[in-house]
């Protein structure tokens, strides 16, 4: 990968932090209503993920969206916009935080409902095969997710009619309060896949040229075999489950010692050991972002409320 495509992978995580991060202090003063789930920790994950698409490649993906949001080009403005409620949102202020899509980008959404979101992506495989294309579809989705029936449904059809669909687990330890090895009787969720003779694999999701590497390996074989890949990303969320958890599941011990793990540090230290970047560009680069997020905090501060008559729009499709 060339210098300027890390930079602006560095670029991305940071933007995710720092927009998260003043999301959590606007819910806190009442700015932002409904749930919000944050993507702090995670950053690596849908970032490495993303950079190995190609614009053809559809992405979907479940409520803690905001991340995957930003990866895929939808601006700051708008993912703030949204949070916010206001009619300059990617989604004119009406979906929120668990609803962030923009089909020009190839974002088909953040989606509420636990798994719900899988049959979708089965079915928009389904759509290129019929086309006749080798596109792919993207379908994230948390370790909870992986033990209901839309799931197994999902995964079955998928190798059953040879979909072209990579499926990505991003195991963060914990279905809300719940730890993995409490919920399934799989605590290594890419094994799931064997269940339907699916090719799969497992990396680590701290570290954002790792997942690159795996992410880009999975689609070249998907591309090239027409066959459903599981794709196992460990990572951590350094915040709860969403902005009303108290976190009694979880011991301070354990989060820290994750913490110390962080997605960001990580790539900083390896663009600066490798020379790719010094620590004073990529303090500019910080120093930018945190410009970028307050002008998106002015502009959607700003912006709007939807107007009553959206009340009735946008509920069928022409």
């Amino acid at each position: 990968m060339k210098k300027e495509q890390q930079l602006d992978l560095y670029h991305q995580m940071v933007l995710i932090r720092r927009l998260e991060e003043r999301g959590a202090e606007l819910y806190q003063a009442g700015k932002i209503g409904g749930f919000m789930h944050l993507y702090i920790g995670q950053e690596a994950v849908s970032t490495g993920l993303i950079a190995a698409r190609e614009e053809r490649d559809r992405v979907i993906t479940a409520y803690r969206d905001h991340g995957v949001a930003l990866n895929c080009g939808i601006s700051a403005n708008e993912v703030m916009a949204e949070l916010l409620g206001k009619a300059t949102g990617m989604s004119k202020g009406k979906g929120g935080s668990m609803h962030m899509a923009d089909t020009s980008k190839n974002m088909w959404g953040g989606h509420a409902i636990v798994g719900g979101h899988l049959p979708i992506a089965s079915g928009f495989a389904i759509g290129d095969q019929y086309a006749g294309n080798d596109n792919i579809t993207i379908c994230m989705f948390g370790d909870g997710a992986t033990n209901i029936g839309y799931f197994h449904e999902a995964l079955n059809i998928a190798k059953t009619w040879n979909l072209r669909v990579l499926w990505v687990c991003e195991n963060n330890q914990y279905g809300m309060g719940t730890a993995v090895d409490r919920a399934s009787a799989v605590t290594e969720i890419r094994q799931k896949a064997e269940g339907y003779g699916m090719k799969n694999g497992q990396v680590d999701g701290m570290d954002v040229m790792k997942v690159y590497e795996a992410s880009k390996e999975a689609m070249e074989f998907i591309r090239k075999e027409s066959q459903p890949f599981l794709l196992e990303i460990d990572t951590y969320r350094f915040r709860g489950h969403s902005m009303g958890d108290p976190e009694r599941y979880r011991k301070a011990e354990e989060v820290k010692k994750w913490q110390e793990n962080d997605p960001i540090g990580i790539f900083n230290k390896q663009l600066i050991e490798k020379k790719i970047a010094s620590a004073k560009a990529l303090d500019e680069i910080e120093a930018r972002v945190e410009e970028e997020v307050q002008k998106a905090v002015e502009f959607a501060e700003a912006s709007p409320e939807p107007a009553m008559e959206e009340l009735f729009t946008d509920i069928y499709a022409d």
